[in-house]
């Protein structure tokens, strides 16, 4: 019972995260982030006075009930309260943060907040610390077994009926919004036009923002990817690279016998599991034990088993 009510409080915290950056450093600064929400910031430009939040509804709702019937997706109860919880939330803090309706439909950086956060001048840094906030509140979301909705449904209508790899869908996606914001708001379409800002400039910062979401939440899922998988393929035993293992590193190792397959020689193959720390220290020890040892050296996407981390419950996500 307390993990699921710590889970909920979670979902909330990741979505209360999620709204207050696009709030506070990207709704004010037209930057399109793609996605659900990048198209109502751009919906916004050309109708100020519905708020990018109720776009959200907007596209979020159709989306959910559209995945149910054509794609047959099961929504839980997570998913659907993070769902319709983020627009209000964002449209929330929207009417706290700015002291009018006119400041409201205008999303003037100059009075959020009393214009103690207006960030006009420092784009760079607005996009980065809001792209970070975004990626955080929604890996938050994640890890906790629920989603967003969003563009990744759309990602999975192209993926089933045009055949389309689902990251490319991602991508493509992603890539349509920032183009309508490039005319929406770039071009001067709607009430952008009459901005001072380098409007064209902000799809740019729209790119940055993109990738800059998609680490943080592969971060925040995942956690940092330091292991590292080594395999060593030598035609002599190496006695002291297998004593280095055991006793410096005090790990194992996985002996496979092999052999080569123009010369039909036996070998030895070593397959281990360090950390990025300890990569130099086993090449040193390779190369003094075989300067003709073939190695391969990659990252380790995830390591469970002893010594690593415990293999998740079925309930856990896990996602790639």
């Amino acid at each position: 019972m307390k993990q699921t009510v710590f889970s909920w409080i979670q979902i909330l915290a990741g979505c209360t995260i999620l709204a207050a950056g696009f709030v506070f450093f990207i709704n004010p600064y037209n930057i399109v982030p793609g996605g659900v929400y990048g198209a109502s910031i751009v919906l916004h430009n050309l109708f100020p006075s519905i708020q990018v939040g109720t776009f959200g509804y907007m596209f979020d709702i159709p989306l959910l009930i559209l995945s149910v019937i054509f794609l047959g997706a099961k929504l839980g109860g997570r998913t659907i309260a993070a769902a319709l919880t983020t627009p209000l939330l964002m449209n929330l803090i929207s009417r706290l943060a700015y002291p009018s309706k006119e400041a409201l439909q205008a999303l003037d950086p100059a009075q959020l907040l009393g214009g103690s956060m207006d960030l006009s001048e420092h784009l760079m840094l607005t996009c980065i610390i809001g792209s970070v906030l975004i990626g955080i509140g929604t890996g938050i979301v994640i890890r906790n077994q629920a989603t967003t909705g969003g563009s990744d449904i759309v990602g999975m209508f192209l993926q089933k009926y045009c055949h389309i790899r689902f990251s490319h869908a991602i991508l493509f996606v992603d890539g349509t919004v920032v183009c309508f914001g490039l005319l929406v708001i770039g071009f001067g379409i709607g009430s952008a036009d009459g901005s001072s800002q380098p409007s064209w400039h902000l799809s740019f910062y729209s790119l940055i923002a993109i990738y800059i979401i998609s680490r943080v939440i592969a971060y925040v899922i995942n956690g940092s990817k330091n292991d590292k998988l080594i395999f060593v393929i030598s035609d002599k035993k190496m006695t002291e690279l297998h004593d280095y293992i055991l006793k410096d590193l005090d790990r194992t190792a996985t002996y496979i016998k092999s052999s080569g397959l123009y010369s039909g020689a036996d070998k030895e193959m070593l397959f281990l599991v360090v950390s990025y720390k300890e990569v130099a220290g086993v090449k040193l020890k390779i190369k003094q034990a075989d300067p003709r040892a073939f190695v391969v050296v990659t990252d380790a996407y995830d390591t469970f088993g002893e010594g690593w981390k415990q293999l998740p419950s079925p309930n856990e996500i896990t996602p790639e």
